[in-house]
Order: structure tokens, then sequence, then C-alpha cells
């Protein structure tokens, strides 16, 4: 789900029944109520630049210039799982097998870039056009200082999948994932550190086995 004010929100899904149509919903009253926009193949993750433009990931990659009157396929790439875009020009979106692909004009044009894992990847987030986090499967975290042309991976202390990540600056972090793992960081993630755990763990798991001190 992704709001680009009070009022303007989309959100993204699936219907998890073969052939797997996915679907967008959009408010424009803060959520009150929703309105149907397309009917597309499965989407997982939704971002707008302003009320106007945004893109859809998931089977393949959809934009919008109207607010989601009408999108349009730029790329079919399956097995995307999350898009974010620093300003109208500059994205990523990340997926299985490592996958990153950035877009320097709007998403005409998506680039691999190189992540050094074949490890799905489920979340990515920047800061700025330079600054950047990516959370994904085995406890990945990625991170980047020079707009994801060198990615490196930085010690999460645990092999659960993990699912989001989200910074308020260049310092402070969150991720969650699997099993009530939240992992908060102070310092862009050179250390990364269990903040709460909460979680219904099911027989014979431990906690601790994949937690750091």
């Amino acid at each position: 789900v992704y709001f680009s004010d009070i009022n303007n929100g989309w959100t993204v899904g699936y219907i998890p029944i073969s052939p797997y149509n996915g679907m967008i919903l959009r408010t424009t009253n803060g959520g009150i109520s929703w309105a149907s926009q397309v009917n597309e193949a499965s989407l997982y993750s939704v971002y707008f630049a302003d009320n106007m433009t945004g893109w859809a990931v998931g089977g393949s990659i959809l934009k919008t210039t109207n607010g989601g009157t009408n999108w349009t396929s730029q790329a079919i790439q399956s097995g995307l799982y999350s898009v974010f875009f620093t300003d109208i020009n500059t994205g990523w979106t990340v997926g299985e097998e490592g996958t990153i692909l950035k877009s320097t004009n709007a998403g005409t044009n998506w680039i691999p870039q190189v992540s050094g894992t074949s490890n799905s990847l489920s979340s990515i987030y920047f800061t700025d056009g330079n600054a950047g986090w990516i959370a994904g499967k085995y406890g990945t975290i990625l991170r980047t200082t020079n707009g994801g042309n060198n990615w490196t991976r930085q010690s999460s202390g645990t092999n659960n999948y993990l699912w989001s990540v989200y910074f308020t600056n260049n310092s402070t972090g969150w991720i969650v994932g699997d099993f009530g793992t939240i992992l908060k960081t102070t310092n862009g993630g050179v250390l990364v550190g269990v903040q709460n755990v909460s979680a219904d763990v099911p027989s014979g798991y431990s906690l601790s086995q994949n937690y750091p001190n």
C-alpha cells in the first residue's frame, strides 16, 4: 500500500487462484472507499512519485501517469516484489534470485545491477539518491551508498526471511521478518540488533538460535 498524501492511496495484490490475476485499488478519501483500477498479473508492490505518476510491480512493471486511470506495461519481468523511486525519474525494483533493476528515465528502461546474491529480495528503501537498503531471504541485507552502482552485504544476525525495510534517515532504520523478527540500526546498518521479538513460534523452533545477543 502507498499513499502520496492523506487522501490519495493505492494498494495492490492478487487472487491466489490460477491464473493469479492481480489488482490495483485506489482511494481518494483516505481509505473510506476503494475503487478497482486494473486487473493484471500478480502484483506485490506499488509506489507513486506524486499523485499522478506511479509504478506497480509483480509479474510485470506497470506505470501510470494519470493517477491509475490507465496503466501501461513497461517491462515483462516476473518475480518482482518491491519498487521504490527517489524522484520521478530514478527508481529501483527488486525480486527473485537477487534481481535488482534501476531506471533513470521514469521506467522507460530498466538496467540490471549486481546484487552479489541469488537470494530473493523482498523490499527496497532509499533515503536519497545514493543511500539505500534491501532486505530479503535468509536474513539478507544489502546496502548501497552510490545509487546501487555497488551493493554490499550487511550482517543481520539471522537466517529468517526479511520482508520489509524502512529508514527515517541515513542512520536509523528497521527491518521486519518471519517469526517476529524486528531489527533496528542507528548507524546505517553497520551493526544491526534485535529490537523486539513477538511471535507465535512453531513447535520445535527456537528464536534464540537465530538471533544475535
